[in-house]
């Protein structure tokens, strides 16, 4: 195969760390090449430096055999580089093919690009409406305008940081069928996930990091998941165990929940009940975009309810906001780390502030008490090996899966009686997820009871106790995960449960019409 990219000793180093260290490999043209290792190894400085965000400090690039040196993206894309980012790089208030006509040099006129972005987006089984404002979409579909928007470059190398994680297992085919197909054209693709099946299903080889640092090379296919992610961490992989004990009484009760969507492209929700038991985990499976944000905010008190439609321990909560919310003890984690779970610009010490300020104390006669919160926020940084020079830095200069690890350790290290997340292990490293996993099994363990949505079934299987998905702004009802098949996960993720409730002589009329 001939050689697309050549990285030769690239150096990076930030104050307190060395980002990448002497990294050298190859891309053919045609390659599917994975990046892989844990939170914090390098992989993203090193993409941003392919992509013309970052200058490396010493050492070189040839792309096609010439010396590539782009001095920003516009460089790297007027070269043939695309990226797809981890997190969106998207403006909120602007339409989908606005977003996408700022990223080309020379856009069409709006209808003709607007007509492009349907054309290739059904093409790709990713269907996106261009005239739909970014801040109405949820973050599947935010994820499919960044691969469109790369799509439409026609690159001759793309980069993919985490390109499938909040994408269905139905739309993950679609996407890799396309990889393929441009594979097969010459297309090199530089593949950065934490999803390591998927790795073996699609590349043709790895490089992996450790600490910035090239420690090993693979051909993914010849390796199992678990052999590559001990790779990644140098030791044995650590496999999550629940405690076994029995749940208790009930701690979260939501009754015939119903609120009409926000936006006019929002998800309805209708009629939704659960119970939640102290000690066990309540797995919520859906597809991007049925639901899960307005059932979260719902939970944390962004959006008030009716106050008998959510109850903690008997007392109905549903018209209290989130910080009375967080002070009786019910935490949400939601989603989207960048701006919703933390805000970029503020250093990780004030982050643990902004949720943490009434269970920890860190604050006195209205004055936060910066000593024990930067406490409190090391403290977080240890327990859950977020890889940053020290709780001074901005949430924004972590990596994704090292922020969502300060996220999920600021809320359980405040020993909730509920806790609700989202995406818990969203980009995040095999190593670090079977901790974060572990880290809600033992809360649960303590007496918890823990509220896991998200769209790894595999997560849930791992550590959920009971599993009902939510399809359409309907929640289903609850079934044990042991012994459920993947034909009835899928059925329930479709919508299902609600015809089989309609179709039965003794159901009681429900809420659909």
């Amino acid at each position: 195969m001939t050689e697309l990219l050549k990285i030769s000793g690239l150096t990076k180093a930030y104050p307190g760390v060395v980002a990448n260290d002497d990294v050298s490999f190859t891309v053919a043209e045609g390659e599917v090449h994975a990046l892989l290792g844990e939170n914090g190894a390098g992989k993203s400085t090193l993409v941003k430096m392919i992509y013309g965000l970052v200058k490396p400090d010493s050492g070189t690039m040839d792309l096609h055999a010439a010396p590539y040196t782009p001095s920003e993206p516009r460089a790297a894309r007027a070269s043939g580089v695309a990226m797809v980012f981890q997190h969106f790089s998207l403006f909120e208030a602007l339409s989908v093919a606005e977003n996408i006509a700022l990223g080309m040099e020379n856009p069409p006129k709006m209808h003709e690009l607007s007509q492009r972005i349907r054309d290739v987006s059904e093409t790709y089984g990713l269907p996106l409406d261009p005239d739909r404002l970014i801040g109405e979409l949820s973050a599947g579909e935010r994820q499919r305008v960044e691969i469109i928007r790369c799509l439409l470059q026609d690159p001759k190398l793309l980069i993919m940081d985490e390109p499938t994680s909040v994408l269905t297992p139905q739309e993950v085919d679609v996407l890799f069928e396309t990889l393929r197909k441009l594979s097969a054209e010459g297309t090199a693709i530089l593949y950065i996930s934490h999803k390591l099946e998927e790795i073996r299903a699609l590349c043709d080889a790895a490089t992996i990091l450790r600490l910035g640092k090239v420690v090993a090379t693979c051909i993914p296919r010849e390796q199992s998941a678990r052999e590559m992610a001990e790779m990644m961490v140098g030791q044995a992989l650590h496999t999550p165990k629940a405690s076994g004990a029995e749940p208790g009484d009930t701690v979260l009760q939501v009754s015939n929940l119903s609120l009409p969507s926000a936006t006019p492209f929002g998800t309805t929700l209708t009629d939704i009940s659960l119970d939640l038991k102290r000690g066990e985990i309540l797995g919520i499976g859906g597809v991007a975009g049925n639901g899960q944000d307005e059932f979260l905010n719902a939970l944390s008190g962004e959006t008030k309810t009716a106050p008998d439609a959510v109850q903690f321990e008997g007392q109905p909560i549903g018209n209290l906001g989130p910080n009375e919310r967080r002070e009786i003890g019910v935490l949400c984690a939601p989603e989207e780390r960048l701006g919703h779970a933390a805000a970029p610009d503020m250093s990780l010490t004030e982050n643990a502030v902004l949720t943490a300020v009434q269970r920890k104390e860190l604050a006195q006669n209205s004055f936060v008490n910066w000593g024990k919160s930067r406490d409190y926020a090391k403290e977080i940084i240890k327990a859950f090996d977020v890889r940053t020079p020290g709780p001074g830095n901005a949430a924004r200069s972590l990596s994704g899966g090292n922020l969502q690890k300060f996220v999920i350790g600021r809320e359980v290290l405040q020993n909730p009686d509920v806790l609700v997340v989202n995406q818990p292990t969203w980009g995040v490293d095999a190593a670090a997820a079977a901790d974060i996993r572990q880290a809600l099994m033992d809360l649960a363990a303590k007496g918890a009871g823990v509220i896991v949505i998200s769209q790894d079934l595999d997560e849930l299987m791992e550590v959920a106790d009971r599993f009902c998905a939510l399809a359409g702004g309907r929640l289903s009802s609850s079934r044990p995960t042991q012994g459920l098949t993947v034909d009835e996960i899928g059925l329930m993720l479709g919508g299902a449960h609600d015809a089989e409730q309609e179709a039965a002589p003794e159901a009681e009329p429900t809420h659909a019409e």
